[in-house]
């Protein structure tokens, strides 16, 4: 009689369920169709992102498309100067021959390499790295000039000055070149890209720019960060042009956060391409897990000072199994995708962790129990003289 009570139990309960689930079913339509005239970007209808900022921690990738240096730039260690002497000082051959000790066509041949030799050593005419020290090496001739911080104008009037006294006479006078005629060119006018490469934003909303100093940029758009590059290095550089593009977009994430049934929350944090759905997130997370429930939402960022909830429910089996797209949403930055857990488990998990430290008691108590029983059983064998 009883079985019979309790199988009528489950069957009235299926039929109840049966009727709640088709009323739910007509709620739901209308909400789909609600949800569909309300304009919300989703899959099938998705909305271009807006205008993307860089905060921390973006890493940018500037390239330097004009970096031709200005006329009164200073000359750095490691730049080549191309230096060229116009008026070396006159040489004349001279063999010494006489009628009586003519020279043998070894000899003319020797002073003649000779004669070459000296004439190479005082024409300059080449590319010069200044060193660590800031000077550049002339050769073994003229010797070393101070260069680093001149500008071109100034190197060339340096120059000037040291051959006019590059070398002395036995009594030691100046006997350099007269009024020497010094060309200083670089010979590669852009030099090295300083700012080229990869550059993180740091915490302090700053980029590095090298020997050209930091830049802020957060907050910034992509065309804003390239006209205040190109602002900042004006002083540097004639006319600069820079191409700013996004290599790391790590400033904008979306979070999915799964209801562990009791034991905690998980939430993981996915990168924004701008093109994510609900269904992307969940597969990025390889799915729901054994305690999930189907009763997912999201939660979208309100406007800064506002205590308003902005929640989207989401209808995972119309997405899954008939796909139907109206409440696959397109995630935007700072969205929080919501997973609930099962209630069943949840109750479960409650139940066990209620009841967790009373079965801990118990099990100490019938410890204690057996043990004495134990010692019981010992002593009465010993006194029986087992």
């Amino acid at each position: 009689m009883v079985h019979g009570r309790t199988s009528l139990c489950v069957i009235v309960s299926i039929l109840i369920s049966g009727l709640a689930g088709c009323a739910s079913t007509g709620q739901i339509q209308q909400e789909l169709d609600l949800i569909n005239s309300s304009g919300i970007p989703r899959e099938l209808d998705k909305a271009t992102l807006p205008v993307y900022r860089v905060e921390p921690p973006d890493v940018l990738l500037i390239e330097s498309v004009n970096n031709i240096r200005t006329q009164d730039a200073p000359l750095q260690v490691g730049d080549a100067v191309h230096v060229r002497l116009g008026n070396p000082e006159p040489i004349i051959l001279d063999l010494n021959e006489s009628p009586d000790a003519p020279l043998s066509e070894a000899e003319r041949l020797q002073a003649q390499y000779k004669f070459e030799e000296e004439v190479r050593s005082k024409f300059l005419d080449g590319d010069f790295v200044i060193h660590p020290d800031g000077k550049v090496n002339l050769g073994p001739l003229y010797g070393n000039v101070q260069l680093e911080g001149l500008t071109l104008t100034d190197a060339q009037t340096q120059i000037e000055k040291h051959l006019t006294g590059y070398a002395r006479d036995t009594e030691g006078n100046p006997i350099g070149l007269k009024n020497p005629q010094v060309s200083v060119t670089l010979p590669d006018l852009a030099g090295k890209q300083q700012v080229a490469g990869e550059h993180l934003v740091r915490p302090d909303g700053t980029i590095s720019l090298g020997i050209y100093g930091d830049v802020y940029v957060t907050g910034m758009s992509l065309e804003e960060v390239r006209f205040t590059l190109q602002r900042h290095l004006s002083q540097f550089i004639h006319q600069p042009e820079v191409r700013v593009d996004v290599l790391a977009y790590n400033s904008k994430s979306i979070y999915v956060i799964t209801d562990g049934g009791g034991f905690g929350e998980r939430v993981q944090k996915l990168p924004v391409t701008g093109n994510e759905t609900v269904l992307d997130a969940i597969a990025a997370i390889e799915g729901l897990s054994e305690v999930s429930s189907k009763r997912i939402w999201v939660a979208r960022p309100a406007p800064a000072g506002t205590n308003a909830a902005q929640i989207m429910d989401v209808h995972w089996r119309a997405i899954t199994q008939e796909g139907i797209t109206s409440t696959n949403y397109q995630l935007f930055p700072g969205d929080r995708v919501y997973i609930s857990a099962d209630k069943m488990i949840q109750t479960d998990n409650f139940i066990a962790k209620a009841t967790a430290p009373l079965e801990r008691i118990a099990g100490f108590i019938l410890l204690g129990s057996s043990v004495q029983k134990t010692l019981r059983f010992i002593h009465i064998n010993n006194q029986g003289g087992f």
